[in-house]
C-alpha cells in the first residue's frame, strides 16, 4: 500500500500538534495546549481523509 500526500501532511500536523499540546502542559500555557490539541485533531482528520482516498485509489484498481 502506498501513501499519499494527505496521510503523510497529516500526520506532521498530528505530531506537531502533541508539541504544542505537551509544551502547553509543561509551560502552564493553557492557550498553547488547546491549540496543539486543535492541530492535532486536525492532522487526525487530514490522515483519515487520506486514508480514505488511498482505499479508494487501491478499490479502483481491483475492479
Amino acid at each position: 500500500m502506498s501513501v499519499n500526500k494527505d496521510q503523510v501532511k497529516g500526520q506532521i500536523k498530528e505530531v506537531g500538534g502533541m508539541i504544542k499540546e505537551v509544551a502547553g502542559k509543561i509551560a502552564g500555557n493553557e492557550k498553547l495546549e488547546q491549540r496543539g490539541k486543535i492541530e492535532k485533531a486536525r492532522g487526525e482528520a487530514q490522515a483519515a481523509i487520506g486514508d480514505i482516498k488511498e482505499d479508494m485509489k487501491q478499490a479502483v484498481k481491483k475492479a
